[in-house]
């Protein structure tokens, strides 16, 4: 799998929203000033020949839906950010957020007891 453009990454996350879409539905999703329907419509072409979407023809016309799931990619890119600037280390990254984010004690507790159960949940 490959990381998204920026441009590539809004029009996934109008896909992923709505579940199924025109080119013209995903332009009115994205925010002003709208992109031109050639644009996206590119875009779109490209997410699809690198596999994130297919489409359903009606006649001229493509209906566009999400192949790869956002959690899947969301897990991707993660790990890809976590390997690329924190050395491969969550706790890395971690640290990082709680520094840079000033994190209270309260916010701090509540990620830890958010681990604790995911830990828990692992077999």
């Amino acid at each position: 799998m490959k990381e998204l453009t920026k441009a590539e990454d809004q029009i996934m996350q109008v896909l992923w929203t709505l579940k199924k879409a025109f080119v013209k539905d995903i332009i009115d999703q994205l925010p002003s000033p709208k992109p031109a329907y050639n644009t996206v419509s590119t875009i779109v072409r490209i997410l699809e020949r690198k596999g994130f979407i297919g489409y359903t023809a009606f006649g001229k016309t493509h209906e566009y839906y999400a192949l790869i799931a956002k959690e899947k990619y969301t897990q991707f890119y993660l790990n890809n950010l976590v390997k690329g600037y924190f050395g491969g280390s969550f706790h890395s990254l971690v640290s990082f957020f709680a520094e840079e984010n000033k994190l209270n004690l309260n916010e701090i507790d509540q990620l830890v007891k958010q681990l604790e159960e995911l830990k828990k949940q692992k077999p």
